[in-house]
């Protein structure tokens, strides 16, 4: 059934009624309301240069800018009367100019359209948001590499793992300097993402540019642009900036995903190295003894959503024709929720972190068992001259042999151990325990202590360095 009809209030062709379910779902105002900062700042400098060109006198400028001021004003006392009506963010502000001001704020929209004005305000909003995202990712590595330090001495040892069965010792001091290894990368995409943004569409109008003498590298550089954007039909058409950004923070997620992963892991009964803090988890509606990680839950579901976002403007931007095309109307939702899921995932991982009370007995005990000793052993024949996929398979006899005892490689004597190669000496013995195991991995980006403490010492410097 038709729905009742509305009047279209902005004129032209089609000024006449439109279906009312076709106008709800037209509209973009429930979302795009967040760019009004970024709508006034784009009116402002444009209308300066519409001045400066001679296009608008200085007085119908003046009258603009302090039209715009009010509604800065009213949108941040919440004064600011939004309308569906007028459908988006740019004609409810447009709108309220000319009640403000008259027919004079119908000038401001001279040599622009709604397509360069929303492509240029979605640049500005995405730089502002990546730029505080570059900021939470800074504060987060600076919690890794204080994590780090502080559980550096003592030094706390808990097993490394591969395919999730207990590999080799590493100090708890490495495992949190991969995870800043993990983020410095996520943030160097962040900061290419800002970079290729960096172009103004202003200027660029519907899709051919203007027959009005702007001047674009004006606003450009009032706007905070490195330059204008070359092409008026890639300007207006292209969301490739929003796709960088998106990817960038889909694979942060995931590295966050992967940290929040091994909280899950690590505070569970079977494991029992690290308890969380109370601010951050939550017990069972019936079970009173449970204490749950819903928070790194939360955050390693979050991977799902930003991963989601991106797959999203994807699928929504493949395939469009040049220029301009509603579909890209589609490019915030999933950008704003990405963002938003982010920054959250960021901050609360940096507040959390601080607050883990890790156990090591019990981590030195798992470190120790599961016979992630037994490539040391390999390791020491092979030193000794054996060809290493033969000290890999004596040392197989050896792990069989203790499998069958129920015994772990500690319980070895020397006696025990030359009976399968007299290439054992006493100083075998020292590498079954997981304080010289750690020892042993003297090589650069190894996890002895010496190597981790270096690594910590080469973070703190350039974290002091990208400090804002």
């Amino acid at each position: 059934m038709a729905q009742e009809g509305s009047k279209k209030l902005w004129g032209g062709r089609f000024a006449a009624e439109t279906d009312a379910l076709a106008e709800e779902f037209n509209n973009s105002l429930s979302f795009d309301r967040r760019l009004w900062r970024e709508d006034l700042a784009g009116s402002r400098a444009h209308a300066e240069m519409l001045a400066r060109q001679g296009i608008i006198s200085q007085d119908e400028a003046a009258q603009i800018q302090a039209g715009l001021e009010q509604i800065e004003q009213e949108i941040e006392s919440g004064a600011f009367p939004w309308r569906d009506e007028y459908e988006d963010v740019h004609m409810n502000i447009e709108a309220r100019l000319t009640e403000l001001i008259g027919p004079v704020g119908g000038k401001l929209h001279t040599a622009r359209s709604r397509n360069d004005q929303v492509a240029t305000d979605l640049r500005l909003w995405l730089r502002g948001a990546l730029a505080r995202i570059v900021e939470d990712q800074q504060r987060l590595a600076r919690v890794l590499v204080a994590e780090a330090e502080r559980h550096l001495e003592p030094p706390l040892i808990l097993p490394g793992y591969t395919h999730l069965q207990r590999a080799q010792p590493v100090l708890l001091a490495h495992w949190f300097m991969a995870y800043y290894e993990m983020l410095g990368r996520d943030l160097t995409r962040t900061l290419d993402a800002m970079f290729r943004l960096d172009e103004s569409p202003l200027g660029a109008a519907a899709l051919a540019g203007t027959s009005f003498p702007i001047d674009r590298f004006y606003t450009a550089e009032k706007l905070g642009f490195a330059e204008p954007m070359r092409n008026s039909l890639d300007a207006v058409a292209s969301r490739d900036f929003v796709l960088e950004a998106l990817s960038a923070i889909a694979i942060g997620q995931i590295t966050l995903s992967r940290l929040a992963e091994e909280l899950v892991l690590y505070s569970s009964f079977e494991f029992g190295f690290v308890t969380l803090p109370d601010a951050f988890a939550t017990g069972s509606s019936i079970m009173p003894q449970k204490k749950n990680p819903d928070i790194p839950e939360l955050i390693r579901a979050k991977a799902g959503r930003a991963i989601g976002d991106l797959v999203t403007l994807l699928t929504a931007s493949k395939g469009l024709p040049l220029a301009y095309n509603k579909d890209l109307q589609e490019d915030k939702e999933p950008l704003f929720d990405a963002v938003d899921t982010y920054q959250a995932s960021l901050r609360l991982l940096a507040a959390m972190l601080p607050g883990l009370e890790w156990h090591p007995e019990v981590m030195r005990r798992a470190a120790a068992g599961g016979f992630a000793l037994a490539t040391d052993l390999a390791d020491y024949l092979t030193r000794r001259g054996m060809p290493f996929r033969q000290a890999h398979a004596v040392v197989g006899r050896i792990v069989r042999k203790l499998q069958e005892e129920s015994r772990e490689l500690d319980s070895l004597s020397l006696e025990e151990l030359r009976a399968f190669s007299e290439l054992f000496d006493a100083d075998a013995l020292e590498l079954l325990s997981v304080e010289g195991s750690v020892a042993s991995r003297d090589v650069y980006g190894g996890t002895a202590p010496n190597q981790v403490r270096e690594q910590i010492e080469e973070a703190k410097k350039e974290l002091r360095e990208e400090r804002p």
